[in-house]
């Protein structure tokens, strides 16, 4: 398991790439405010718009997991506490007034990046004073 790559994965890049190139600016592997060793994939601090890109494998993608044979259950075990845990983090960040947007690894990276963009655009103008539309 300490081989397997747990941030900036090819999902990961694709997205931040095209959310860069839309020239939508970002923190990469937020600390979950609140919680120890929960980070957010990327993060829009201004607007509170957390994006998490989860792995098939490591967070039960319903088209896409499989369960290992070997050690099965411990490994069932395992992949349950991250989906309950994925779960947590999405609740205490929506009880903390921020907009969770989660993705799968497998999903197209421009359509990922649209709806993370739109989504936003659509924040950062509902926080901004009247007659400003980003806020600054």
């Amino acid at each position: 398991m300490s081989r397997q790559v747990s941030k900036d994965t090819k999902a990961e890049l694709a997205v931040r790439r095209l959310l860069h190139a839309a020239g939508l600016r970002y923190r990469v592997e937020y600390p979950v405010p609140g919680m120890a060793r929960r980070r957010i994939d990327v993060a829009f601090t201004r607007a509170k718009v957390a994006v998490l890109i989860d792995g098939c494998f490591w967070h039960g993608c319903p088209q896409h997991a499989t369960q290992p044979k070997a050690n099965a259950e411990w490994w069932r075990e395992k992949l349950a506490r991250n989906v309950t845990r994925d779960l947590g983090t999405t609740q205490h960040l929506t009880a903390r007034g921020w907009t969770v947007l989660r993705f799968w690894e497998h999903e197209a990276p421009e359509e990922v990046a649209a709806q993370v963009r739109a989504t936003v655009e659509r924040r950062l103008a509902e926080r901004a004073p009247k007659g400003d539309k980003w806020g600054i």
